[in-house]
């Protein structure tokens, strides 16, 4: 008997007896709500062995504070020069599970997409992707840290995708990767060309996002839900690239469907939405698709003016994590989510 075959059917017994709970369909929709709540964001940290020192140390001043009812980690647990061993996957699994609160996680470019190269270690990245799921993943439908209940895509091979609802508030948390969504080809590994097995799962990462995308928005629609939170480690509209993408929209190519998916949800949904990402590295708040913005004409696509999005602090920056406070229901003319800087002790 394998050890996952072992584990399963131990679970079943342990459900038949009751010893441990079955979250029920929608259980995702029936963590604690409050009448208003905080959550805490971080993103592209650690970097480099001086963070990775400080970490346990980022960890204890997140778990102090008590106003927060999970934390979501927007991708990139190292950065993009160093080995992409299993050791160091280990090492942060074990930092994450120190955390006090819920911690969402999904996977950054620099732990799977960017291995392909010689200083990461020259790995396959889709050999790095589903060692990810292993290690970060092994409890589909559980966060990391504290439990809380979320709806995966884990039928679709993508636990790392979530969902869930806060206070009538949805989120939805998408693998969607810098580096064009994985769409550059993998140099480290000799290939001067995107290889099949790299495009079917970035077709398959694509198409799964926008059926999370739409699901997330239908929800929201059916039960009258305030607002809607998308988390991605992607940046899709960061500033940088901005000319490159001018001179070449095929190098956002990557992006482009799930952007389109995005902006037809908002624009269809009566409330505001907001897109929390990491991999730039800069704190910005903004709305890069507003009537003007110069990311519609590269998209091709109409405006969204109620699209909110918020960059987390990284790299260098990661000298903060970012709280955000949902508004009490009843708070008329209040924003849905308000958001300010919290700086580490140290």
């Amino acid at each position: 008997m394998t050890s996952k075959t072992l584990i399963a059917t131990t679970t079943a017994a342990l459900l038949a007896l009751g010893l441990v709970a079955s979250p029920p369909a929608g259980a995702a929709d029936k963590a604690p709500n409050k009448d208003a709540f905080s959550f805490g964001v971080i993103g592209d940290i650690p970097y480099g062995e001086a963070e990775v020192r400080k970490f346990p140390d980022r960890i204890r001043d997140i778990n102090a504070d008590s106003s927060l009812d999970f934390v979501a980690h927007v991708g990139d647990i190292k950065n993009g020069t160093s080995v992409c061993s299993d050791g160091y996957f280990a090492y942060i699994r074990k930092q994450f599970d120190t955390f006090e609160h819920p911690l969402v996680f999904t996977p950054g470019d620099n732990e799977w997409v960017d291995c392909h190269r010689q200083n990461n270690g020259g790995y396959d990245p889709l050999e790095r992707l589903d060692t990810l799921r292993e290690v970060f993943f092994d409890q589909p439908g559980k966060t990391l840290g504290a439990t809380m209940p979320v709806r995966t895509q884990e039928e679709l091979g993508l636990p790392e995708n979530v969902r869930f609802t806060q206070n009538r508030v949805a989120f939805s948390v998408l693998n969607i990767q810098g580096s064009n969504n994985s769409l550059y080809p993998w140099s480290g590994l000799g290939k001067t060309a995107v290889t099949s097995a790299q495009l079917a799962d970035v077709e398959h990462r694509i198409d799964a996002a926008v059926d999370q995308i739409r699901d997330t928005f239908a929800d929201a629609g059916r039960r009258n839900l305030r607002a809607v939170v998308l988390m991605t480690q992607a940046d899709m509209f960061d500033p940088f690239l901005l000319d490159a993408a001018r001179a070449n929209p095929n190098s956002v190519s990557g992006f482009k469907e799930i952007v389109g998916t995005i902006i037809e949800e908002t624009n269809s949904f009566d409330g505001p939405v907001y897109l929390i990402n990491g991999d730039s590295h800069v704190f910005a708040q903004n709305k890069p698709l507003a009537a003007g913005s110069p990311w519609l004409d590269i998209y091709n696509q109409p405006a969204a003016d109620n699209l909110q999005r918020i960059t987390v602090d990284g790299s260098e920056n990661a000298t903060n994590y970012v709280r955000f406070t949902a508004s009490r229901n009843n708070g008329a003319g209040a924003p849905v989510l308000t958001w300010k800087k919290v700086p580490y002790s140290r």
